[in-house]
């Protein structure tokens, strides 16, 4: 009966550590008080400390050296894409970069991902897809919305059925779901980008990759300048 509370003040621990690092409370280079210390000071047995010192020295956030302690790591041997860390990441960043810096790692994979998806979705793939959007059309308010727009974009990377592909969107999950959020309640009209979407939606239904491409990449570009208020590059129009 004791594992699931071991557990969750493990995991208390490295969701304060882990946000204290990320978002530069803790400096690198910056030692970490002694562990009798730090249990006390965070109110958890040295046990459970330790438990959450081996998944913070995972993350690359945390280093022990011998007669030199536990020490923060510099930011280049972090692993970023690890989805916690991601997720603190985006959590800390001001706005504009937050937005910038994931809409530039969305058009790295997104419109790929259409392509092969208009190119190798099967009949169930596409039903999920459908749902999706029709999710999206019926939403009554911003937070629907968000929750089906995650949707569509998760059916849209399953029916690339590419294993790696798919992979990412567990890593940038939380990333996106704060992204489509924020680009929801940035605007009067929540359902703005739900024509981007539906040309995504028909290019995968009639198998046009090419097509499937350019419209993800244009409603990339538009919920970006949408979020940020720029307008988007003539290229795509």
């Amino acid at each position: 009966m004791r594992a699931p509370i071991a557990r969750n003040l493990h995991g208390h621990v490295i969701q304060e550590l882990g946000v204290r690092i990320v978002n530069g409370a803790l400096q690198p280079g910056e030692a970490l008080p002694r562990e009798e210390m730090l249990a006390k000071q965070m109110a958890v047995s040295r046990t459970a400390l330790r438990e959450a010192m081996r998944v913070l020295s995972a993350k690359g956030l945390i280093e022990a050296r011998p007669k030199v302690g536990t020490r923060v790591r510099e930011e280049r041997y972090w692993q970023q894409l690890d989805a916690e860390v991601l997720a603190w990441r985006c959590a800390s960043m001001p706005t504009a970069d937050f937005v910038q810096k994931l809409a530039e790692m969305r058009e790295i994979f997104e419109p790929a991902a259409a392509a092969l998806a208009a190119r190798r979705r099967n009949v169930d793939q596409f039903e999920h897809i459908e749902t999706a959007y029709k999710a999206m059309e019926a939403s009554c308010n911003s937070d629907e919305w968000a929750v089906a727009d995650l949707a569509f974009h998760e059916a849209v990377l399953v029916a690339t059925n590419n294993e790696l592909m798919i992979s990412l969107f567990s890593v940038v999950e939380t990333a996106l779901g704060s992204y489509f959020v924020l680009s929801a309640r940035k605007s009067n009209d929540f359902k703005y980008s739900l024509p981007c979407h539906r040309k995504v939606y028909e290019a995968i239904r009639r198998r046009q990759p090419e097509v499937a491409r350019r419209a993800m990449q244009r409603m990339i570009l538009d919920s970006r300048a949408h979020i940020t208020g720029k307008p988007r590059s003539r290229k795509f129009a």
